[in-house]
């Protein structure tokens, strides 16, 4: 059997220095995190009645951090739905036999996906939709989000559905041509679905990113939970608590779609089905024994 070997393992000088490194990096973090609590405290940012607000005052979530969630929900999803569809567009257009489309397809998706997503937020709301009649000055903001969100994530959804398609064992597509299938009726019919299945968990991973990069909006004056954070530290005078609550908020709906990830996952591998980075999964080859 031929193994290739990807680690050496430490040697007891390299364990140590490891362990050094690791600790001054621990000690880094917590002189860090205790410099910015000291100035927080002298800031009177971490008093208690500056947390008073979210316990007592219904107009602090009412008011301030539902609107700002459903901000975010509403670009999240607007975007989620407009970049899958433009993801399995491009995604299949990538895999055409067709050479101008599958180049054409590749150009867009690898230009969307160097290009940063503020850029791109950036450049459609000033240059585009505030000196156009495209969108009203309230939804302007809304739709320069979508269209960043939409054509980066939308891109990386394009490489997943490749990548899943690629996944596949051969036979599949070989069993396809067999019984008379054209090639785009063999993607269409038997290894698209079986890849868009395998993505699944990566798809609803990259749901993650969408709902994170939607706070980039701030910068272009579009109201989500970032934004209406600043607005209510700005009325109550509670500024650090505002954004450690707005990224509570984060944490506690990513980690949700998290989880939902690794269960359709785990529910994937029990059924037998791979998912992307299962089927991708480079294994060492295995020589056939020899009789001696």
């Amino acid at each position: 059997m031929s193994t290739s070997v990807l680690f050496d393992a430490p040697g007891p000088r390299a364990r140590r220095r490891h362990a050094i490194l690791s600790a001054l990096g621990v000690l880094l973090v917590v002189a860090l995190a205790f410099v910015a609590v000291r100035k927080m405290q002298d800031a009177g940012q971490l008093k208690a009645e500056m947390w008073k607000p979210f316990v007592t005052d219904r107009a602090v979530w009412r008011d301030y951090l539902v609107p700002g969630l459903w901000g975010t929900f509403k670009a999240a999803l607007v975007s989620i739905v407009l970049a899958g569809a433009f993801g399995l567009v491009f995604g299949i257009g990538r895999l055409s036999h067709v050479t101008a489309v599958r180049w054409f397809c590749g150009i867009v998706v690898e230009f969307f996906r160097s290009v940063p997503v503020l850029l791109m937020m950036i450049f459609a709301y000033f240059g585009i939709y505030s000196r156009s009649d495209i969108f009203s000055s309230e939804t302007a903001p809304l739709a320069a989000v979508v269209t960043g969100l939409t054509l980066y994530n939308g891109s990386v959804v394009a490489e997943l559905v490749r990548s899943g398609v690629f996944s596949l064992p051969k036979g599949q597509a070989e069993a396809g041509l067999s019984i008379g299938l054209t090639p785009a009726q063999t993607l269409r019919s038997i290894q698209l679905p079986q890849a868009l299945t395998a993505m699944l968990p990566a798809l609803i991973g990259q749901f993650v990113v969408v709902l994170k990069d939607s706070a980039l909006g701030y910068q272009i004056t579009y109201l989500e939970l970032l934004n209406w954070s600043k607005t209510l530290g700005s009325a109550f005078a509670n500024t650090v608590p505002a954004y450690i609550v707005a990224a509570l908020l984060f944490i506690l709906v990513n980690y949700s779609l998290t989880v939902v990830a690794s269960r359709v996952e785990r529910r994937l591998s029990r059924r037998g089905r791979p998912t992307v980075h299962e089927a991708t999964a480079v294994h060492a080859p295995v020589e056939p024994a020899t009789a001696t």
